[in-house]
């Protein structure tokens, strides 16, 4: 896709965000989570994370900005978080459980990244990337990686 394909993606979706029907936003967010990186996305993001109408809006764009795995999503969310009411801190806290609750390698990736974020220019990311931060670490994932320290496992 094209720089000018993917702008326009990015404002059709932006368009979409605005929507009166939370169906709309939460399609919105899903799709605009694909293109975090992008700094027109940013707010409309934002946004969607801090949906007023909604927190099914919340919930979705959050787990969908979570699952990149990536310092994009992950400042959406944080600066989500800085500014969000209880509800919609609930809300973020169940998609981050959600997403980084399996598998302890990638609970282990997004806490460097956020705190790689804890260092970021934006006070409402630095803030929130804090709060991220404290939320996974209090996770247990339900799946480890296999340790060097162990021997190997043999079927027969």
């Amino acid at each position: 896709m094209s720089n000018g394909e993917r702008r326009a993606a990015v404002a059709a979706l932006i368009g979409l965000a605005g929507s009166p029907d939370h169906r709309d936003r939460a399609d919105a967010g899903r799709g605009l989570a694909s293109f975090a990186e992008m700094p027109e996305a940013g707010e409309a993001l934002l946004g969607l994370v801090l949906d007023a109408g909604d927190t099914f809006v919340t919930r979705v764009t959050a787990e969908a900005l979570l699952r990149r795995q990536d310092s994009a999503g992950l400042a959406v969310v944080a600066a989500a978080l800085a500014t969000a009411d209880l509800d919609h801190v609930d809300w973020i806290h169940t998609a981050v459980l959600d997403v980084f609750g399996v598998i302890d390698g990638e609970r282990d990736a997004a806490v460097r990244e956020c705190e790689a974020l804890e260092r970021d220019a934006d006070e409402r990311t630095r803030q929130g990337a804090g709060q991220l931060t404290a939320v996974l670490t209090g996770i247990t994932p339900i799946l480890h990686a296999a340790r060097n320290d162990r021997s190997p496992t043999r079927c027969r």
